[in-house]
């Protein structure tokens, strides 16, 4: 596996998902987007599993502070720019991602990677 997980420090449910790969010696990368973004090649890859619509935390505080409901706006452009935008954690391994502290997908993950490393 090569995860990533795309979140910040102060989200609850990336820390939730965090621990949930530290308790299963799952080696990770994190991503701090209050630090840094996500690339262009690491959201079209999640872009493969989750729509762009899913991706955009429209209740978050960035969303509000940026005035985007009523807007019009390039979704992918827009999230590169604002990663603060994206709905966390984003768990990513290659071309799988969730969004959101998705724990039965996150077994289903490992289960499939244990059987064909068997």
């Amino acid at each position: 596996m090569n995860l990533q997980i795309f979140g910040t420090r102060k989200c609850h449910e990336t820390r939730r998902a965090e621990m949930f790969f530290k308790e299963r010696r799952i080696p990770y990368q994190f991503i701090d987007l209050a630090e840094k973004g996500i690339s262009q090649g690491e959201l079209r890859s999640v872009q493969a599993s989750i729509p762009l619509d899913q991706l955009i935390d429209t209740e978050g505080k960035e969303y509000e502070r940026r005035n985007l409901k009523y807007l019009r706006f390039d979704k992918e452009k827009t999230l590169l720019n604002y990663p603060l935008l994206l709905k966390t954690p984003v768990v990513r391994d290659g071309n799988r991602a969730t969004v959101g502290y998705c724990s039965d997908v996150w077994k289903e993950w490992i289960q499939a990677d244990q059987k064909r490393t068997e």
